[in-house]
């Protein structure tokens, strides 16, 4: 028998030791208790507009983007909330909104290529950073963000809102209670990998700057779809999000829910995988939209445990097998079997914000204003995202990496560590 749990507020204590310690930052200007925090929004296209659920103690008072007509349709409220702003405050390079004095804290929501870019550079600018999932593009770029956090005394929350959901909370901490016994197996989705693109040039519309949306990636001519996040239906080529120069692809994209919840419920917050490899007999068949590699990839842990992104688990999350039990976990639910395994549900830490994408948000804004460390705070993102390029790695190396997580490099291996970072079109380089 199963039990599908929507758990009441309870404090969590069990698995405090596993948290990820991180440093009591020093804001940029002291916040009165009426004072709002003052927003910009980096990227203003699809998924900005599932991120528009900002507090009442904040405010949106710039936005950046390489889209002329998408801006002065955000800021004239055509597309929804009329924020009011003026045409002064609306900015196609990003670096301009930046200088903004009056500017306290930036949500960034452009494609996958441009996150390391436009946090590190916002953090050195001292604003606060809301990135979207997936943190990052390579490996590399994400401990430079970490240390850009750290250096800056920045807040940087990652968009891995199910780390604001209740259900999830009590799921993962259940099995880092043991409540399952020894975790020795873990399935989730098989996420596909991106693939090269492919689209011929087409004349980009005149109010988009191209060669900005292009930016770190070398130049490559606009077409609709490639311009499209997620815009392809069955036996089509979809958006950037599927080619390989921008994205980690769905690997990146959902694999950075889903496996971050497997990191969260194994207490591996601070660490990784030591070992991933590719299973090359046991590729799907070609569906048709996804044209990059899916050969089914299992990662193994210092401790033994094995996860495979087999097609078992929810994409959200994870089937986990322990010796004393199973529990899967998908957003915002939870199933554990046998259904007495949580009679006693682990005490949970108070949390001020428990919900979706807008209390993740909260959680963010609450704390720009206190300098607590958030719910995805940024060597979360960075851990998580780590573990989705280690498969695309090994799938793209068609052979079994060795990872050290201290260390994040691949020993011995001249081959795996090329791919720890990229090439970038200049200016936009990385130290």
């Amino acid at each position: 028998m199963t039990a599908r749990r929507k758990p009441t507020r309870r404090h969590f204590l069990a698995a405090a030791a596993a948290a990820v310690a991180a440093p009591y930052f020093v804001p940029a200007r002291a916040f009165g208790a009426n004072d709002r925090v003052n927003i910009g929004y980096i990227g203003c296209g699809r998924r900005a507009d599932g991120l528009r659920g900002v507090p009442g103690d904040a405010h949106v008072i710039a936005l950046a983007d390489v889209n002329k007509q998408r801006l002065q349709d955000w800021a004239k409220g055509k597309l929804g909330r009329d924020y009011g702003i003026t045409d002064d405050k609306l900015f196609q390079d990003y670096r301009e909104m930046l200088g903004l004095e009056d500017l306290d804290a930036v949500i960034i929501s452009s494609p996958d290529h441009w996150h390391a870019l436009h946090s590190i550079h916002a953090m050195e600018a001292g604003k606060d950073v809301y990135v979207e999932k997936p943190m990052t593009l390579t490996i590399r770029e994400g401990r430079l963000m970490v240390d850009a956090a750290r250096a800056h005394g920045r807040i940087c929350q990652v968009g891995s809102q199910q780390r604001t959901m209740q259900e999830n909370r009590v799921a993962c901490a259940l099995v880092r209670a043991g409540r399952i016994g020894k975790v020795h197996t873990v399935h989730t989705e098989n996420y596909p990998s991106p693939w090269e693109c492919t689209l011929p040039e087409e004349e980009a519309p005149e109010y988009i700057n191209w060669d900005m949306w292009c930016g770190p990636t070398q130049y490559r001519g606009y077409h609709e779809k490639l311009y499209t996040p997620r815009g392809g239906q069955q036996g089509q080529e979809w958006g950037w999000i599927s080619f390989r120069p921008y994205s980690g692809g769905e690997m990146t994209g959902w694999g950075a829910h889903g496996l971050d919840q497997i990191q969260w419920a194994l207490g591996m917050d601070a660490s990784g995988p030591v070992a991933v490899w590719p299973l090359l007999d046991q590729e799907p068949a070609f569906d048709g939209v996804h044209q990059g590699p899916r050969y089914p990839v299992h990662m193994r842990y210092a401790n033994g445990t094995v996860v495979k992104l087999d097609n078992q688990g929810a994409p959200g999350g994870g089937w986990f097998e322990g010796d004393e039990g199973e529990l899967k976990i998908d957003r915002g639910r939870y199933v554990i079997k046998p259904d007495t395994l949580d009679d006693a549900l682990p005490e949970l830490e108070p949390l001020s914000f428990v919900g979706d994408t807008n209390e993740h948000i909260a959680n963010w804004i609450q704390c720009i204003r206190t300098r607590q460390t958030p719910n995805a705070d940024v060597e979360i993102g960075h851990r998580t995202t780590t573990v989705c390029h280690l498969g695309n790695i090994a799938r793209w190396l068609k052979r079994e990496i060795t990872w050290d997580p201290v260390t994040e490099t691949f020993p011995g291996d001249d081959e795996a560590n090329s791919y720890l970072d990229r090439e970038r079109r200049a200016p936009w380089t990385l130290g």
